[in-house]
């Protein structure tokens, strides 16, 4: 249920949207997702010491192809997004729209080209079925080894597409080491104004239903007819890519061996917009479900999904269940990022969930390439452990 200051923030909201005070309106909102209801103020990060734990790229050549960035794309008419509360529409629809959008993401370095070792291959698909269509890239690394390959689908945030995603988080680096499959559905405006999956909608939040139908059938293409190992398929998400991979991971623990949340939230965290507003600025619990092996990773510093959405994430996964046993070791990056990894084992010592605790860092993808959209180059590589736990897991056959 939301506070009465939430709410008072929202009705004012509303009246400088209706005074034609769009930028202000959009501004408050993001103020209320991040604890201030009239001001933003800042407080110093905290400082963390400990013993280094590395982790160090593999080196991949790629060379420098890019393009520079076009005019950004013209901005949708207002709209009310799925999952709208009833009276919100026409230009306070396009300013909570707004407001969703940018507190998920920075802006969108649109019109880079990813670039593809020879060998590889990085081409475009469509599936569809009863719930609707999607297209997705799909990354073929060069470098295959022998039998199925393993599958990470890697599900973006609000205002990303496939390509900036591949290229920030740099996974098709990753894949092509281990030899594995990448596929990065694209969420289109159609669906959501800002490109956002829509984690917080209940239709979108179950099994053979909505986008989770639709992102289910495309691991299941990519089995049949791509030759993908379905008991090494693996999805991981940022921010409400996160959110939408946790969905994935509680709808389909059949499907999934293992789950990536990024700056997410658990399945069934919020039930329209205004929940969603509320469980970003709070955190909030999700609902049961049977655990699938997880990694999250998440900054403590995080303002637009706040940090105790992580520990939900993990609750969801099992990782309170009896018999698993944590211990937490404090560890900084390369680039001096500090953060603290907490391991769960079950009792034949295997690690079962992770958790990565980024301190003092915000809202982005850690370790990533800052040729693409929202990332952090000074984190521990978030894509290199996320790989490295998955592969570590696999459904039995």
């Amino acid at each position: 249920m939301m506070n009465p200051d939430f709410q008072a923030g929202m009705a004012e909201a509303t009246r400088l949207t209706q005074a034609g005070r769009l930028a202000e309106a959009a501004s408050l909102i993001q103020r209320l997702l991040n604890g201030g209801p009239v001001a933003a103020g800042a407080e110093p990060a905290p400082t963390h010491a400990g013993p280094l734990i590395d982790l160090e790229p593999v080196s991949v050549s790629y060379g420098d192809a890019h393009t520079a960035d076009p005019a950004p794309p013209p901005r949708p008419k207002a709209r009310t997004p799925r999952g709208m509360p009833a009276g919100l529409s026409g230009n306070l629809a396009d300013t909570l729209n707004q407001a969703l959008g940018k507190g998920w993401t920075m802006p969108g370095k649109h019109g880079r080209t990813v670039p593809v070792p020879e060998g590889a291959r990085f081409e475009e698909l469509v599936f569809s079925n009863e719930a609707g269509s999607r297209s997705y890239k799909l990354y073929v690394p060069a470098k295959k080894p022998e039998g199925p390959l393993p599958l990470v689908l890697m599900l973006h945030g609000c205002t990303q597409s496939p390509d900036d995603f591949a290229i920030g988080t740099g996974m098709n680096k990753v894949a092509e080491e281990h030899g594995f499959l990448v596929a990065y559905p694209a969420q289109p405006q159609s669906a959501n104004a800002q490109k956002c999956w829509n984690w917080f909608n209940p239709a979108d939040q179950q099994r053979d239903g909505g986008e989770p139908s639709i992102l289910a059938g495309i691991v299941k293409h990519l089995v049949r007819e791509h030759g993908a190992d379905p008991a090494r398929v693996y999805v991981a998400g940022l921010s409400a890519g996160g959110a939408a991979a946790a969905v994935m991971g509680a709808a389909y623990p059949d499907l999934f061996a293992a789950v990536g949340v990024h700056s997410g939230l658990a399945c069934g965290s919020a039930r329209d917009i205004p929940s969603a507003f509320q469980a970003m600025r709070q955190g909030a619990k999700g609902k049961r479900a049977k655990g699938v092996p997880t990694i999250v990773f998440h900054g403590d510093r995080d303002s637009t999904v706040h940090p105790s959405n992580a520990d939900a994430v993990l609750a969801q996964a099992g990782a309170s269940a009896k018999g698993l046993a944590s211990a937490s070791e404090q560890g900084r990056s390369p680039a001096g990022q500090p953060f603290t990894r907490t391991l769960y084992r079950d009792g034949k010592g295997r690690v079962v969930h992770e958790h990565w605790t980024l301190h003092g860092a915000g809202h982005a993808w850690a370790g990533g390439d800052p040729a693409g959209s929202y990332t952090d180059k000074s984190g521990p590589d978030a894509s290199r452990a996320m790989a490295a736990f998955f592969l570590s897991h696999r459904h039995k056959a």
